[in-house]
């Protein structure tokens, strides 16, 4: 069984101390349970002053099917296995207090959102979370078109990014680094608060981001606990480094799967305007 008083020792290991924290965690990583779950990891960073932002994307919520007339060329995304025409299903608005999220996110994120204190993002489907002292500065800055504004208020903060028993494949961060590398960010839809059907922008695949490890391994710093590899990674200058390397040669974030059309589109440049 793992305490607190280990993963606090680990948070100062890794410099996080009164530091906002994007955090990305797999608690299967600790190869054994950590005592009280998802809060006690969470409890340990806020004890220590951190602030805390998860992902809380909701795409299978509130996405929609792409209408006709809002179907950019090279948007990472196959029309031709939709009907040329699409009856977009009736349903509710994604709010911010829909306390719903992407299951495959995991146990961390859901709880986190949970929390009476947690503040909530904007964005239909690709929302952060944050509890803390600086969760609202974090949080606020995001809106339906400004999809990334919490991870740059995070690297203007002198944030971090944590990995805990993960890869790079799950530093969300790095969709950041390829829009500013010049690529456009897809857009998929949903209903905007006022009901209506909106574009908005995503991310692409992630799967390739592994690939640069050379680049940002001299940045990490990384500690153990139990059987769980964590990593601290300066947000800024992960960003700097690797939007530099994304732009010095666009192939780096090619994932394994040759027949990827998100990697494709995106390593192209992404969708064009309608």
């Amino acid at each position: 069984m793992i305490l607190a008083e280990r993963l606090i020792t680990a948070i100062d290991d890794l410099d996080l101390a009164g530091r906002p924290v994007m955090l990305h965690a797999s608690l299967r990583s600790f190869g054994t349970a950590i005592a009280g779950g998802a809060d006690t990891l969470l409890n340990a960073l806020l004890k220590r002053g951190c602030s805390v932002m998860v992902p809380a994307f909701t795409e299978p919520q509130f996405s929609l099917p792409a209408p006709v007339g809002m179907r950019p060329a090279n948007n990472g995304f196959d029309y031709a296995a939709m009907p040329c025409e699409t009856i977009l299903p009736q349903g509710p608005a994604y709010s911010a207090d829909c306390g719903l999220i992407n299951p495959h996110l995991g146990t961390l994120p859901a709880v986190l959102v949970g929390r009476v204190d947690a503040e909530r993002g904007r964005h239909p489907l690709n929302s952060f979370a944050a509890v803390g002292p600086r969760a609202a500065e974090l949080i606020d800055v995001q809106s339906p078109d400004d999809v990334y504004g919490p991870i740059r208020e995070l690297a203007d903060r002198d944030g971090a990014i944590l990995l805990v028993g993960v890869g790079l494949n799950r530093m969300t961060a790095l969709h950041l680094a390829e829009q500013r590398s010049g690529r456009r960010l897809f857009r998929r839809w949903a209903r905007g608060e006022d009901g209506e059907v909106r574009m908005v922008e995503v991310g692409s695949c992630s799967e390739g981001f592994p690939r640069l490890e050379p680049v940002l391994s001299r940045l990490a710093r990384t500690t153990v606990v139990g059987a769980s590899r964590w990593r601290a990674y300066p947000a800024r200058q992960v960003l700097a480094a690797a939007t530099a390397a994304i732009a010095a040669d666009q192939d780096i974030t090619r994932c394994p799967d040759a027949q990827c059309v998100r990697c494709r589109d995106a390593i192209a440049g992404g969708p064009a305007d309608l």
